[in-house]
């Protein structure tokens, strides 16, 4: 069982609002060690120099999107292992198949709740400490 404290995650998604809101409910359920990307791009230049846990992408965004990430994450030895929930504003099975075909550890449609969150968190690392 990881520590929730422990837990390094990088939020990924280009509307400023929504990282905010995944970093308090980050915060809510003990997880503090957290970096932000706007899109894809700029995910995988700060995976580079900072590893994580747990990478949560939204799907659509500029430049590089989830999918592309995802793909980006899985195919670097370095960051292949690093946990991947994907964020959508939908609930499309092409999409949600392709991201599982890609290696997606687990996967949230907006709106989500903290408890939601947390739920899709622990399916993937189990239960935080």
């Amino acid at each position: 069982m990881p520590a929730a404290k422990d837990l390094k995650t990088l939020i990924v998604d280009d509307q400023r609002s929504v990282r905010a809101m995944i970093r308090s409910c980050l915060q809510g359920i003990g997880i503090t060690q957290v970096i932000e990307a706007e899109d894809g791009v700029q995910a995988l230049d700060l995976l580079s120099t900072s590893p994580r846990h747990l990478i949560i992408s939204d799907l659509n965004m500029p430049h590089l999107d989830g999918l592309g990430l995802l793909r980006a994450v899985r195919q670097n030895p370095e960051t292949a292992k690093t946990a991947f929930i994907m964020l959508s504003g939908h609930a499309d099975t092409e999409l949600v198949r392709k991201a599982v075909e890609l290696g997606v550890n687990n996967y949230i449609v907006k709106p989500f709740t903290v408890e939601s969150l947390h739920r899709k968190i622990t399916a993937v690392f189990g239960q935080l400490t």
